[in-house]
């Protein structure tokens, strides 16, 4: 083996790019949203375990649980698209 041919692959290997996967700097909007709907659910159960253990502001809990409700029932629409659109795909001649 010839020295430049030595030098030549020490070369390419250091300067060829390797992908690397890189994370979207905004977060997506799906990550976003299911961040905002952990928050959410999160935010519930507090007012829940609050209104329990020390007789938080009853309307603060109605208020909770209701925001809790509207995105779970959200989640589980947009569940049954995707689920329903992948059906659509499945029976689509190849």
């Amino acid at each position: 083996m010839d020295i430049r041919q030595t030098m030549a692959a020490q070369a390419y290997g250091q300067t060829r790019l390797t992908p690397q996967p890189t994370a979207p700097q905004d977060g997506g909007a799906f990550v976003q949203a299911v961040t905002s709907f952990a928050d959410t659910v999160a935010q519930g159960e507090a007012q829940a375990t609050a209104a329990m253990t020390t007789g938080a502001d009853p309307h603060s809990l109605v208020t909770a649980l209701a925001q809790t409700e509207l995105a779970v029932e959200t989640a589980v629409t947009i569940r049954d698209r995707v689920v329903e659109a992948y059906q659509e795909i499945l029976r689509m001649p190849v």
